[in-house]
């Protein structure tokens, strides 16, 4: 998995990571739309992406993937055969979500110090936001998106830091994807009520 399939702004891209993003873009393109066969893509891809991450020492990430796992089968089951139909959260529920993003990634951070992580607190906040996104995901929430539209531009940032170029465009391509996400749950609920 670790053979170099070609080079990309002078980085090798390995046949595990072209696969692996391949497959990523793939569930996260279906997730736009609401379709519950985003679930089997994502499951596939996080498995691939925990290998990866965790060969670049990278391990909130790669933790992370397990979580993607889980919710993968969480949202297959709980979606349905129709997929999402997208609603709003209450305020009280959107500031206890985003007390649990503050507290999460300033708690998480020391101890990716402490295990000398290729990335801290980027890490976290990807590893913490993440796992609310696809919370909020799995619950049919639309502001599941624009949690995933930062979670992914601080992930491009820190892939293209660390020199993943390949990844770090993939997260690139995910912050657009985001944005797209966001406008159709959101005009979905709009046109429920």
């Amino acid at each position: 998995m670790s053979t170099i399939v070609f080079t990309a702004w002078g980085y090798d891209v390995s046949f595990l990571e072209l696969i692996a993003s391949v497959t990523s873009f793939i569930g996260v393109g279906l997730g736009v739309t609401a379709k519950r066969i985003t679930w089997p893509w994502w499951a596939l891809s996080s498995a691939l992406y925990a290998l990866f991450f965790y060969q670049a020492d990278l391990f909130a990430s790669s933790a992370l993937q397990f979580v993607f796992i889980a919710a993968a089968i969480w949202g297959w089951f709980g979606w349905g055969p129709k997929g999402a139909t997208p609603s709003k959260l209450s305020r009280t529920q959107l500031a206890w979500w985003s007390t649990a993003l503050l507290v999460g990634t300033v708690a998480l951070t020391p101890a990716l110090i402490a295990v000398k992580a290729a990335a801290t607190w980027s890490d976290a906040f990807i590893l913490v936001g993440s796992v609310i996104a696809q919370v909020l995901m799995v619950y049919e929430k639309y502001e599941s998106w624009p949690l995933w539209f930062v979670v992914d531009a601080v992930g491009t940032i820190q892939y293209a830091r660390l020199g993943y170029w390949f990844t770090a465009v993939l997260y690139l391509a995910f912050t657009i994807i985001a944005l797209v996400g966001w406008r159709r749950w959101y005009a979905s609920h709009r046109s429920s009520l």
